[in-house]
């Protein structure tokens, strides 16, 4: 299983309306990056990734797993861009702030830390582990 981190402004799609979404998911439309764009062509169904707040709160809120495979965006006609399927899983107890990232030593190579622009970015395991841990949770679902 890899590991991702996926931004959204929480005042166009939020954690909330994630969950609402309930066991079918939602795509995650609207990506125009061709970084961001491969990164979800590489990702498998079960795959897990961070749900992250960018712009208000910039915090870690969720965790949220692949459940469908990189297709066309439904939001355009122009074929070179794709999205995947996610689904909301659980929560993170507390949120995990960028700041609160930044601070922390083990977390200095995390491409958030380094390229904090990208929108869907992998997350290493160690990385994975310790912004869990970070967000109480000594057992990732």
């Amino acid at each position: 299983m890899a590991f991702w981190l996926f931004k959204s402004e929480p005042d166009a799609w939020s954690w909330d309306q994630q969950v609402a979404r309930g066991p079918a998911g939602e795509e995650w439309t609207g990506v125009r990056n061709y970084q961001a764009r491969n990164h979800m062509r590489a990702m498998k169904l079960g795959d897990r990734g961070f749900f992250y707040h960018s712009n208000i709160g910039k915090q870690v809120v969720g965790i949220v797993e692949v459940c469908g495979l990189s297709a066309p965006d439904s939001t355009t006609d122009d074929p070179r861009w794709d999205c995947v399927t996610l689904r909301a899983v659980a929560p993170l107890p507390r949120p995990v702030t960028l700041e609160a990232i930044k601070a922390e030593p083990r977390l200095k190579d995390m491409v958030l830390v380094t390229n904090s622009r990208l929108s869907v970015q992998p997350v290493g395991d160690a990385d994975w582990q310790v912004i869990c841990e970070m967000g109480g949770l000594s057992t990732p679902p």
